[in-house]
């Protein structure tokens, strides 16, 4: 896999990876499927012990990114953010050719293709050599679906957060009830607690912050959708 070291939160579809060094964590992403969803490899640089969050597609790909980054065998822990089909087309071939600790939220685990060997939710945590990632639980978008927070050595937020937020808004909800608890959950786990330097990793598409973001929120609750 050819990998880019200029991050810009933009990746290609069949084009390269890119990575960006957090200093105790490298994040590499890349475009997989027909879709465009993004996967991530955390990969924590004291020990090597990587994480994958969301197996979506193309998992020949997933593996050609997690040995460009990593140890194959060190990748033994794999998030899934949540249980839509685009998401999780490559879980059972990564699970069976990997063999990670799978993770997934209990309300979305029983719709998965592998089922998850644990289930998380609010305040849980997942680790991976001495580097770990945080749950947040967002109801919305799916029952199940969560983001992942990892604080880097300065304080900054980087918040991988599936379709659950983009640039722009949240993604699709299925009614307006829907659309209303995802907006509170944002609104309080997200916005209302991590700073605007907070760095968004979205399930499709480019990246951006919760600065960039912020001054949208009342358009977006107002929105319905």
């Amino acid at each position: 896999m050819e990998l880019l070291d200029d991050y810009t939160g933009h990746v290609d579809a069949n084009g390269p990876a890119a990575q960006r060094d957090l200093g105790a964590v490298t994040v590499t992403k890349v475009s997989v499927g027909p879709m465009d969803n993004n996967a991530y490899v955390l990969v924590d640089k004291a020990t090597g012990r990587a994480l994958l969050i969301d197996a979506a597609n193309e998992a020949d790909r997933l593996l050609d990114t997690v040995d460009t980054v990593a140890a194959r065998d060190e990748l033994k822990d794999l998030v899934t953010t949540h249980q839509h089909w685009d998401h999780v087309q490559a879980l059972e071939a990564m699970t069976k050719a990997l063999s990670p600790t799978t993770y997934a939220h209990p309300l979305d685990g029983p719709e998965l293709p592998v089922a998850p060997d644990r289930t998380v939710g609010d305040d849980d945590e997942v680790r991976f050599g001495d580097s770990h990632v945080e749950v947040i639980h967002l109801d919305g978008h799916t029952p199940g679906s969560i983001a992942l927070l990892y604080t880097d050595q300065k304080g900054t937020g980087h918040v991988f957060t599936g379709d659950s937020l983009f640039p722009g808004g949240h993604g699709k909800t299925a009614t307006v009830e829907h659309h209303k608890a995802l907006m509170d959950d944002l609104e309080s786990k997200v916005f209302g607690r991590l700073g605007d330097d907070t760095w968004v990793y979205p399930g499709h598409g480019d990246d951006t912050t919760l600065g960039a973001e912020r001054p949208q929120l009342p358009e977006w609750r107002e929105r319905g959708w």
